[in-house]
């Protein structure tokens, strides 16, 4: 009940000196005077855990409260609470920036022969230059060379039809030998391969689809072994395109 009294007298007492309204007292011992003391003289403890700070309130200038101290504190909290909200806000706005900008990298392209109808043989092994370029978004893929090189890190789709067509012996009218192998290469190592080494068929053809996890900067491309040719490739049915399936925020 002590404690009810006095949280009602400090209660009292804060609006009587926060407020807008002005009271003179033209009288020492009024009520209002009787109440301060009895609450500036009180040494037991304060009701609502010490949050009301009487002596705040009869002390201090007009806009003084007794709920200034906590009032404080939940502002100082929300500000920092704000300013962890925008450093996420803008940590994320970064990373959604980083995947839509160079999301778009993708390649397609065909070989066209420049001499004669078959690509080899040669004595080493060499990348084969699929030159005839029908998309290249991203600009990854480098056609004199034959090589994709990967503009960000992530994972890839590869794709890739090895077609050769050696034709009819014009003398004993058996289909020439099939004789070809190429292979996918990733910073020079194999990563898949199709051959072909047969006299029944004069023409055949394989796709495979490679799913690959590279780094920014690793580089793709196909491989014809040494010795071996692909032939009819004037139908551009030799095949190497590739595209981002998605990005690696982490590198």
């Amino acid at each position: 009940m002590k404690l009810f009294v006095l949280s009602v007298t400090c209660l009292w007492g804060a609006l009587f000196l926060c407020g807008s309204v002005s009271t003179t007292v033209h009288h020492h011992h009024t009520t209002a005077a009787i109440m301060k003391e009895a609450a500036l003289t009180y040494s037991g403890p304060l009701p609502c855990d010490d949050k009301f700070d009487c002596h705040c309130t009869f002390n201090h200038q007009r806009g003084c409260c007794c709920a200034a101290n906590q009032m404080f504190a939940l502002e100082n909290s929300t500000f920092h609470r704000m300013m962890s909200l925008w450093h996420q806000i803008r940590l994320l706005e970064v990373s959604v920036k980083e995947v839509t900008e160079e999301i778009a990298v993708s390649f397609a392209a065909t070989m066209e022969p420049s001499n004669g109808d078959c690509f080899g043989p040669f004595t080493t092994n060499i990348s084969i230059p699929y030159n005839s370029i029908r998309l290249n978004q991203g600009y990854g893929y480098n056609p004199a060379l034959g090589v994709f090189t990967a503009p960000r890190a992530g994972v890839y789709v590869f794709t890739f039809t090895a077609y050769s067509n050696v034709g009819i012996h014009p003398v004993t009218g058996m289909p020439n030998r099939l004789y070809h192998k190429v292979q996918m290469m990733m910073n020079g190592d194999v990563v898949a391969s199709m051959w072909e080494d047969n006299r029944e068929d004069m023409e055949d053809s394989g796709t495979q689809v490679v799913l690959l996890h590279l780094r920014r900067g690793s580089q793709v491309y196909m491989e014809l072994m040494s010795g071996r040719n692909l032939c009819g490739s004037k139908q551009e049915l030799n095949f190497f395109s590739g595209y981002l399936l998605y990005p690696d925020l982490a590198q």
